[in-house]
């Protein structure tokens, strides 16, 4: 029975956001980043889209079999490749959905598809009926829906309740729509389609005009009870519907929506961060609820109403979102049990595993360091995240640098390459990290351009960690690669590598897709 109070989060982090360019992930990141969305609380998570490539399927089909308390889901095109493909990759899910989809606006039924009104119709309720052979929870999109006409909107979508699809997606593909248009189409559609009770109606909007969130809202309002988004907003072209922001709007006005989510809100910080981290795009400090801005103040007048009463300014508190205002410190003699303790209380749910990675990463770093802050923490827990993804593994760097005429800076350089080899080369330029990208560059063979190189203390004193950020290009893509260290050259040389790992990956996974193909 559908529960009218309640709004079901669809995250398609891992479909749509993952598949934008930039944002790729590995098969083991996308299981790290599941896990995290697991513990969230997300209803639905859409792995991927398993006729893609194989390594989308592998994807989808570990995480199927790792997650337990979210419903699994894969892509589809209404054919019946796809739809098998889905099928066998979200077997072992505790709880599997199929979202199969067919475009249904004039442009895309002239233009993409070449089909007729009635093709597409039938088109749609065979590849329903083949999803219902695999799972009863089947989803159905009418892609570019807002810009289709009403009354063949209204017959497509019968015929798909009919054909036993048990959700309803209705996505504003381009970001088109506007709020109040949404509304009135989810306000028609939850009261004049024939079988629309028994439904679930799911709004997916993309932010090309800066309304996802808005949309998404106001089709909440029209009646839908799903909503498909992605942390951070992220997705094709300027993203999707961000998953953090529309849950906060809810839970923050539950006063006017009335409505509640299942979303276990002290995890979006974490969550949100591991993103950023396993992707190597950071979060803009503007950025709504996520940002490092958000729950700043510097504002004379802001800063005053704040010390006498936050809510002068905040309509959240920090720790409805996991960002911690008690800065606890830990040190040399903590154990597991206080290192645990603490990353819950700043969004991290580890596993034993984890907890057990972290933890000797974390009495190196006390070793080295008298007091180990909360962002000294977040870091380490990050690095863990990505630091482990080859095939190339730092295994020693010394540098040299000064102001004396007769020595050039110069980086000795030694990295691992998954097969087994040792690889190492020396390399003067004109200072010790331009020395450090350019030895890596050489080993791995990978001469990039740098966009940009930046670092950033994410801790407190003398011996504070260190978070570098680059970003490359190459003749056809952009990377971005994130690094921590007490040692700042150290931090820039484990991003730097972070890029080349990405690039190298991304290549395994073209390769893969062109065999396919």
């Amino acid at each position: 029975m559908m529960d009218k109070n309640k709004v079901i989060i669809f995250d398609t982090t891992l479909r749509d956001g993952e598949q934008a360019p930039g944002f790729s992930m590995s098969s083991g990141q996308k299981l790290a980043m599941a896990q995290a969305l697991e513990g969230l609380g997300v209803n639905v998570i859409e792995a991927g889209f398993a006729a893609a490539s194989p390594g989308d399927f592998e994807a989808i089909k570990t995480i199927a079999e790792n997650i337990k308390n979210s419903t699994i889901c894969s892509l589809a095109r209404c054919n019946e490749n796809d739809i098998r493909s889905s099928g066998k990759a979200i077997k072992p899910a505790n709880s599997g959905r199929i979202h199969t989809f067919i475009a249904t606006s004039p442009l895309h039924r002239e233009y993409k598809l070449k089909m007729s009104k009635d093709e597409i119709v039938n088109r749609a309720i065979s590849g329903i009926k083949l999803a219902r052979n695999f799972t009863d929870d089947v989803e159905f999109s009418c892609e570019d829906a807002i810009r289709t006409e009403r009354d063949y909107l209204k017959k497509v979508v019968e015929a798909a309740i009919k054909a036993g699809a048990t959700t309803i997606n209705i996505p504003d593909t381009v970001g088109y729509t506007t709020p109040e248009e949404i509304q009135r189409l989810f306000e028609f559609l939850t009261s004049q389609i024939e079988g629309c009770d028994n439904t679930i109606f799911s709004a997916h909007c993309h932010d090309d005009l800066g309304l996802a969130v808005a949309n998404s809202l106001a089709a909440i309002r029209g009646g839908a009870r799903q909503v498909e988004c992605a942390l951070n907003g992220i997705g094709e072209r300027a993203g999707n519907c961000a998953t953090e922001e529309v849950v906060m709007a809810l839970n923050t006005r539950k006063d006017f929506y009335g409505l509640s989510t299942d979303i276990k809100t002290e995890g979006i910080y974490g969550a949100s961060k591991l993103l950023a981290t396993l992707t190597g795009n950071p979060v803009p400090r503007n950025k709504a609820i996520v940002g490092k801005n958000a729950f700043a103040h510097e504002s004379g007048i802001h800063q005053h109403g704040v010390l006498a009463n936050r809510e002068t300014y905040e309509i959240m508190k920090p720790e409805d979102v996991g960002v911690s205002t008690d800065n606890l410190v830990l040190g040399k003699h903590s154990g597991r049990a206080a290192l645990k303790s603490r990353a819950e209380k700043i969004g991290f749910d580890l596993s034993d595993n984890q907890l057990m990675s972290v933890f000797v990463a974390f009495k190196e770093l006390a070793d080295s360091k008298k007091e180990v802050f909360d962002a000294d923490l977040e870091a380490l827990i990050l690095g863990e995240a990505v630091g482990t993804q080859g095939p190339w593994k730092l295994e020693s760097l010394s540098v040299s640098a000064g102001s004396d005429d007769n020595t050039s800076p110069s980086a000795k350089v030694k990295l691992l390459h998954e097969s087994g080899n040792l690889e190492e080369t020396i390399i003067q330029a004109a200072g010790p990290v331009n020395a450090v990208f350019l030895a890596i560059s050489q080993i791995t063979g990978h001469p990039l351009h740098l966009e940009s190189f930046t670092v950033q203390s994410v801790s407190e004193g003398k011996d504070a960690m260190a978070e570098a950020s680059v970003s490359v290009s190459t003749e056809f893509e952009n990377y971005q690669g994130r690094g921590a260290s007490t040692d700042t050259v150290l931090a820039g040389a484990k991003a730097y590598l972070d890029v080349i790992n990405r690039i190298e990956r991304r290549a395994v996974r073209q390769a893969s897709i062109a065999a396919q193909h």
